[in-house]
C-alpha cells in the first residue's frame, strides 16, 4: 500500500537528542490512517513522549537532536513545512498542562490559535462554545487558568486544541492528572471524535484505556512493535 493511503507516515526514523550518544529509537516505521485511533505504549524512558514530540514537530523547533528518517503528513515532508501549517492539520495534548496554558483567561486560551488563523469573531465563539461543551468545561469559560485544579487545567488545554479543529489530534498521557470522571469525559471526546472522522493518536501507561485503539504499538528495545 502506497504512503498515499495515510495521513501521517514514518519512515526509518531515529533520533537522538544532541547531548546523547544512544539513540532513543531507531528505525521506526509507522502508518496511520485517516479516523483511527492508535494507542502507543511503552515503559518510562523508552521515548514514547519523544516520538509524540518528532510527530508534532516540536522536535526539532523546540528540542534539538540528530533526526534519520522521514516523517509525512498528508502527502508533504513534515520537515519542509511551517509551524503554522502543521498546527492547522495536527494538535498535541502534552501531560503537564502548564506547559501550554499561557493565556490569563480559560476563553482567551481557546481563542488564541483560531484568533492567529484569522477566523470570524462568530466562528471563533462556536468553536470556544463548542470544545468546552464537549468537555463539561463550560462554566469555567471566564475563569482564570490559574485558579483551575491540575484536572481542569488539562481539560482547558484539550478544549484549546479541540478548538482549532485539526485533523489529528496527539494525546500524551493527557488523563495523568484526571480522576476518575475526567478520565471518563477524555474517553467519551475520543469516541466523539473518532465519530467526527478525526485521527487520534493516544500515548497511554493507563492499559484500561487500550480498548478504545484501533491499532496498539509499544516501543521496545529502540523500536516500535504492533501488538493490536
Amino acid at each position: 500500500m502506497s504512503d498515499k493511503n495515510y495521513i501521517l507516515t514514518v519512515r526509518n526514523l531515529s533520533f537522538r537528542y544532541g547531548s546523547e550518544k544512544e539513540f532513543i529509537f531507531q528505525n521506526i516505521d509507522l502508518n496511520i490512517s485517516q479516523g483511527s485511533v492508535v494507542a502507543i505504549t511503552g515503559k518510562s524512558g523508552e521515548g514514547k513522549t519523544t516520538l509524540c514530540y518528532l510527530l508534532s514537530g516540536i522536535i526539532p523547533r523546540v528540542y534539538k537532536g540528530e533526526i534519520k528518517g522521514e516523517i509525512g503528513l498528508f502527502g508533504g515532508n513534515l520537515s519542509k513545512m511551517t509551524a503554522e501549517s502543521i498546527s492547522s492539520k495536527l494538535g498535541i495534548v502534552l501531560q503537564d498542562p502548564e506547559t501550554q496554558l499561557f493565556m490569563p483567561v480559560v476563553e482567551d486560551e481557546l481563542a488564541f490559535a483560531p484568533e492567529n488563523f484569522c477566523l470570524s469573531r462568530e466562528e471563533i465563539g462556536d468553536r470556544i462554545s463548542s470544545s468546552l461543551k464537549s468537555l463539561g468545561m463550560e462554566k469555567f469559560r471566564h475563569h482564570e487558568t490559574a485558579t483551575l485544579s491540575g484536572g481542569q487545567k488539562q481539560l482547558a488545554a484539550i478544549a484549546a486544541v479541540l478548538s482549532m479543529n485539526p485533523q489529528i489530534l496527539i494525546f500524551d498521557e493527557i488523563t495523568a492528572q484526571l480522576d476518575k470522571n475526567g478520565k471518563q469525559v477524555v474517553r467519551d471526546t475520543i469516541t466523539s471524535l473518532k465519530r467526527e472522522n478525526k485521527t487520534i493518536i493516544m500515548v497511554e501507561h493507563d492499559l484500561s484505556s487500550l480498548d478504545l485503539a484501533d491499532e496498539v504499538y509499544h516501543i521496545q528495545n529502540k523500536t516500535l512493535i504492533r501488538s493490536k
